[in-house]
């Protein structure tokens, strides 16, 4: 990934990208971006300047203003008209199913990744790939070898009777994503673990709390490299953003809100423990870092409970 930081503090300028990617923009970065548009022309820097190919994702807004001002190939998870447009989608545990409608004919793609953002993931690989000059057939394969991403919607199965998911949602729409693509899948309650990194963008907080408590039916707000501030601080943030109707518990300590989720998880419900994914450090102050992965955390507590329902 090309971030927003390195783009405008021109770290990549001596590099030619042969294809640049734009999946979507929403909210992060503002404690270095004065709002959004100042951050989706720091984006829009890549294609600006770039002497290759682009693939763009019209179903975001600003990838359409990148379609409208740039020469580019567009693709839609939500079957508008593009270049790839994915339709009849399905979804179940071992990820979807669809098809995408392109000027090389219906391709039928199913990837290992469940979820409608993962549609829109796949068809931008499958966009790119045919574009640097793989053969459609041949990109379909791949993506439906290609394996889960570590820490991206992961399951952890120690045999219990309920599913727990690991997600990096970081964002308010990566959570948002996340849980949307949790409760297709769902046939009990969804029960979510939220936090919110310290020493970056406090604008997002409350708005993660929001996403959280309004597509789980239990949210449970922690600690998430709180950095140099005040945890309890952060937590306070991310609590403005949820209603007092909506079910809410908030537990400081990260592996303790991890077993309570685990602990009270009837069978059919879904856990998203959301935040970290694949890191394997939670960060505190003055640069401290403590051994800390949400994937082992979670085992831990499987095995404790001995893959038994609360």
């Amino acid at each position: 990934e090309v971030s927003s930081h390195a783009l405008v503090m021109h770290r990549c300028d001596a590099i030619d990208f042969d294809l640049a990617v734009f999946t979507n923009l929403t909210q992060d970065h503002l404690d270095f971006h004065a709002d959004m548009d100042d951050y989706f022309a720091a984006k829009r820097l890549l294609f600006e300047a770039q002497p290759g190919s682009s693939v763009v994702n019209i179903d975001d807004p600003y990838g359409r203003r990148l379609a409208v001002e740039f020469e580019v190939f567009t693709f839609s998870a939500n079957g508008a008209a593009a270049d790839y447009s994915a339709t009849e989608v399905k979804f179940d545990a071992s990820g979807a199913d669809f098809l995408v409608e392109s000027e090389h004919g219906d391709l039928v793609v199913h990837t290992r990744l469940p979820g409608r953002f993962n549609v829109a993931n796949a068809i931008a690989a499958l966009a790119g790939a045919i574009t640097l000059g793989v053969e459609p057939d041949e990109a379909v394969v791949a993506l439906a070898d290609a394996g889960r991403v570590p820490g991206r919607f992961e399951p952890i199965d120690e045999g219990q009777d309920f599913t727990v998911l690991v997600d990096y949602a970081h964002t308010p729409d990566s959570v948002e994503n996340a849980l949307r693509a949790a409760r297709d899948l769902t046939e009990g309650r969804l029960i979510a673990i939220v936090g919110a990194g310290g020493d970056r963008d406090r604008a997002k907080r409350p708005l993660m709390g929001r996403a959280g408590a309004e597509l789980a039916d239990l949210t449970i707000v922690t600690s998430d490299n709180p950095r140099s501030e005040d945890p309890a601080e952060i937590i306070n943030d991310v609590l403005e953003g949820i209603a007092e109707r909506q079910e809410v518990e908030v537990e400081p300590d990260r592996s303790a809100a991890i077993a309570r989720a685990v602990e009270v998880a009837a069978p059919g419900d879904t856990v998203v423990i959301a935040g970290k994914g694949h890191e394997q450090g939670q960060e505190f102050e003055n640069g401290r870092k403590i051994p800390f992965d949400d994937r082992e955390v979670a085992r831990t507590h499987l095995r404790r409970v001995g893959g038994r329902s609360g």
